[in-house]
């Protein structure tokens, strides 16, 4: 699109980041925080037992919300008893029979974790690596480490359209950390160093609700750019950032114009990740119902080589 938008480096030219932090060689940035303690600390959180599972599913018969000028993930029937009908198909001693499938699908196109190196400007992605090593795929800071890793804390669920008393937030809505911290007292908690912050904004219900109209004029509801809250992510140590939108924050920035500008200043500056899609629908019913808003929150996304982004199915275990 045509913007008169001033360059990230014009933006965040004086955005706090964390490179170097954890060395010169980190590809997990923030996760570092999620010591063994803060697992721990995740784990006193857990009180009834039950397990809400936030992946989004793929194939939905509604459709799958994807980022625009992506498509949604295809999956491909290869083998089932139809190929038994006819000679040709695979003989096992015995007579087994299954079924097989395969699916194509942008990595990003469903529940997912970014790699830090996934966004970048001014010719650096995360740590200070050059961009150039984004070509042919992610030979540093790809979501590879994020995934041997995995991500293990205490989540807090910050419900933003319940906080606002609406089914849903509106077309370019936004608020900000301190928005976050007023919801989080309404809820009866306060959001410590370290926490996961899970925000439900339920925006991706119009998406079911309008189809491909869902896209016209496209601008997402969540946090809006500001010094102070990239201050904010930093002094609070926050390691990852989920929410149920499919980029995390507002597109277009309403004060300045640019496209995501959070993804530049908490990811590529601040090595916070970024989880997107989730579902948090039941996950949100459950604590306003039992008034428990925090919980352990466990993600292993997929082991993927050289990749932007892959698949997950977080839990969040009440």
């Amino acid at each position: 699109m045509t913007t008169t938008a001033p360059h990230m480096t014009e933006v965040l030219a004086d955005a706090p980041n964390n490179w170097g932090k954890w060395g010169d060689d980190d590809e997990v940035g923030a996760l570092n925080y999620l010591t063994a303690d803060e697992v721990m600390r995740g784990i006193r959180h857990v009180r009834k037992g039950a397990v809400f599972t936030l992946q989004r599913l793929i194939g939905d018969p509604k459709g799958d919300p994807v980022w625009p000028g992506r498509t949604p993930a295809v999956r491909t029937q290869i083998l089932d008893e139809s190929n038994w009908d006819d000679e040709g198909a695979p003989q096992f001693p015995g007579g087994l029979h299954y079924a097989d499938d395969k699916i194509d699908a942008f990595l990003q196109g469903s529940t997912q974790y970014d790699a830090l190196g996934h966004v970048w400007y001014d010719g650096k992605i995360w740590n200070g690596y050059d961009c150039r090593t984004t070509v042919g795929g992610l030979d540093k800071a790809s979501v590879e480490p994020i995934a041997q890793r995995g991500i293990v804390g205490r989540g807090i669920l910050l419900d933003m359209a319940r906080f606002r008393g609406k089914d849903t937030l509106d077309k370019g809505e936004t608020f900000t950390h301190e928005d976050l911290q007023e919801c989080a007292s309404a809820q009866g908690v306060a959001i410590e160093p370290h926490d996961i912050l899970i925000i439900r904004t339920n925006f991706l219900k119009l998406f079911h609700e309008q189809g491909e109209a869902f896209y016209e004029g496209f601008n997402e509801p969540g946090l809006v750019y500001s010094p102070e809250l990239v201050r904010w992510f930093q002094e609070m140590e926050i390691p990852n950032l989920v929410t149920d939108t499919i980029a995390n924050e507002v597109t277009y920035d309403p004060n300045n114009g640019t496209a995501l500008p959070l993804h530049c200043a908490l990811m590529r500056n601040l090595g916070v990740t970024l989880t997107e899609i989730a579902d948090l629908e039941q996950l949100a019913e459950d604590c306003a119902s039992d008034g428990q808003y925090t919980f352990l929150y466990a993600a292993a996304p997929l082991k993927i080589h050289l990749a932007a982004g892959s698949p997950v199915n977080p839990l969040a275990i009440k």
